[in-house]
């Protein structure tokens, strides 16, 4: 699904260490999106928490203030939220 709505060449997937993310075929589908799969240490939850706190408030804060029109209007407002405080801030 990541790979029918993605239109950025080069844009990075964090994914798990799970086998079907490691597998030839994965990631072939990936170089062939121009994907860059990105995978965390064995061991280092701190990857997966400082993702998982971003999503959840992309979930707090965008998500679940209001019901969205679209799917458009949703992924423009997620993308305007990281733009304005991840990209500008930090």
């Amino acid at each position: 699904m990541a790979i029918q709505r993605c239109d950025h060449v080069g844009t990075t997937v964090h994914i798990e260490r799970g086998g079907q993310f490691r597998s030839r075929r994965f990631q072939a589908e990936l170089d062939r999106a121009g994907l860059i799969g990105s995978m965390g240490r064995v061991g280092a939850t701190g990857d997966y928490a400082a993702m998982e706190s971003v999503v959840a408030l992309l979930q707090k804060n965008v998500l679940n203030s209001r019901r969205w029109a679209t799917r458009d209007d949703l992924r423009f407002a997620i993308v305007t939220r990281i733009e304005r405080t991840y990209h500008r801030r930090r």
